[in-house]
């Protein structure tokens, strides 16, 4: 496609929603995808292959400032991460866009409140075929639009856990998801947490708005084009050229809009990568950009009762939020809990190496495997920055004294329900527990790289539209938030742009 009218940068749930909301706009439209197609291969639901072996796991590393290599739990396929997600599809909490205290700071507001977004929460729910149910998590905020689909049901296990809390006064709900959890199973037993969806049964970025999106013939998707910097006019205040490489080839393409969605922290590497009179690349007067990296703090909870076996296949069907606004020291939030995957043996093997094999399957085999989920409170200190060809990941992590209050309120609540063995482990960087705020967006230019619309302040042809537009993490998934705002940007874009 010769100098489309906009070029969408990455497939993940920004991009590929988007996309989606601009078919049939009459607009050109080329997507540029870094990576290729999921195949479909027995791998998929081998979870040795997956969490020993890292079959899909990328083959770069990045280095943390001061010089230590990783390698990186983030994936390059068409669909990006959603490929590998949990498919929980949860709005934030109303509150969520009011700034809000917690232990470790301030939370900011977001640039509009929570009912002028709506409608675009209700918009991606249908979109990604949201399974949900109202009335059970007293946080939940306002539909103005039911769930279209009943919950995935809970298995045995799950069900009783639901009891169990709830004899212990609490709320536990069902997780809002984007799994057709009979087509899921029908292509494997497992569960669906962080293996590869190679079928339909998750709806990601791909199975859901990207198939829409492309039955637009003005809509065209290249794979394996990976993008390098982006060029500005001589003027500097519009893109003027997207450079990128395919099959080891350079080319270049000259569109009239440019949408970066690259992911939070690849979308802040082009942009700090991309030429610039000052040196610190693209949509950067403010020097935000790569800066105010979030990342949740998290950890995994084993609940153990070797008296009693745990037979669920996929297990992740319930939440509680009963101390997501409230139920630490003075008052001060904690977080989300919500059910992990089944985990197995070779999970636990990933992480757990000096134990044997038989004692990993007899505790995954006898557990019920949470995630504790609290908000990363952004700071500018806490960043993405490039080291010549180097991603250099500066993460410093904020209020963990909420996941702390968390892992011990659920411990005390675990053991009430008559489990004698409670164990814990935090994420650390390998894992990206939903990174984002790389490019934010906000009121002010001098604050804030993005308009509320996404649109860079610095060039008028530039949005970003992934998770480093978040102002803050809040303590849930955000897949639901970043495919909102793309609606309500794609929509902003129709009536700005593609009007005339």
């Amino acid at each position: 496609m010769a100098n489309p009218d906009i070029v969408i940068i990455g497939s993940g749930i920004g991009g590929a929603t988007i996309a989606s909301g601009l078919a049939g706009s009459g607009a050109s439209i080329l997507m540029l995808e870094r990576g290729k197609p999921l195949p479909a291969t027995p791998h998929a639901r081998d979870t040795r292959a997956i969490f020993v072996d890292g079959h899909y796991r990328p083959k770069e590393m990045w280095r943390e400032a001061g010089g230590a290599a990783f390698n990186p739990g983030n994936y390059y396929y068409v669909g990006g991460n959603s490929k590998f997600f949990g498919a929980v599809l949860i709005r934030y909490r109303k509150e969520d866009f009011s700034a809000m205290e917690h232990f470790g700071g301030v939370s900011p507001a977001w640039p509009f409140s929570y009912d002028e977004f709506e409608p675009w929460y209700s918009r991606a729910e249908q979109l990604f075929r949201v399974r949900g149910a109202l009335g059970e998590d007293p946080t939940e905020p306002f539909h103005s639009v039911p769930y279209a689909f009943k919950p995935v049901p809970d298995e045995a296990p799950i069900a009783r856990a639901r009891a169990e809390l709830r004899g212990l006064g609490l709320h536990p709900a069902s997780l809002p998801l984007g799994v057709d959890i009979d087509t899921w199973l029908k292509e494997g037993r497992t569960g669906w947490d962080a293996f590869p969806n190679t079928g339909q049964g998750k709806v990601d970025a791909q199975t859901g708005p990207l198939t829409a999106a492309l039955t637009d013939q003005n809509i065209k998707l290249e794979t394996g084009a990976y993008v390098e910097y982006l060029e500005t006019a001589p003027d500097g205040k519009t893109i003027s050229a997207v450079h990128y490489r395919q099959n080891g080839e350079p080319r270049k393409v000259a569109p009239k809009l440019v949408i970066l969605s690259a992911g939070a922290v690849n979308s802040a590497v082009i942009l700090l990568r991309s030429p610039s009179p000052h040196g610190k690349g693209l949509a950067n007067r403010s020097d935000q950009v790569g800066r105010n990296f979030m990342n949740h703090n998290s950890s995994a909870m084993l609940a153990i009762d070797p008296r009693r076996r745990n037979d669920a296949v996929y297990q992740k069907t319930l939440m509680l939020n009963d101390y997501y606004l409230t139920g630490g020291k003075g008052g001060k939030p904690l977080g989300n809990v919500q059910l992990l995957g089944k985990i197995d043996g070779n999970m636990l093997k990933a992480n757990v190496k000096r134990l044997p094999k038989f004692a990993l399957d007899f505790m995954a085999g006898h557990a019920i495997d949470w995630y504790l989920m609290c908000e990363d409170l952004p700071d500018p200190e806490s960043r993405i920055m490039v080291d010549g060809k180097d991603i250099v990941m500066q993460w410093r992590r904020s209020n963990m004294q909420s996941l702390d209050g968390l892992t011990k309120v659920m411990r005390a609540n675990f053991r009430a329900c008559g489990y004698p063995i409670v164990l814990s482990r935090p994420f650390d960087k390998r894992t990206p527990s939903h990174q984002c705020g790389t490019v934010k967006m906000g009121d002010d230019p001098a604050m804030s790289p993005l308009d509320p619309f996404c649109r860079a302040f610095d060039h008028r042809n530039l949005f970003v539209v992934d998770a480093s537009f978040l102002p803050n993490s809040a303590a849930v998934n955000p897949a639901l938030s970043i495919a909102a705002q793309a609606l309500r940007v794609a929509e902003h874009i129709r009536k700005t742009e593609l009007a005339a």
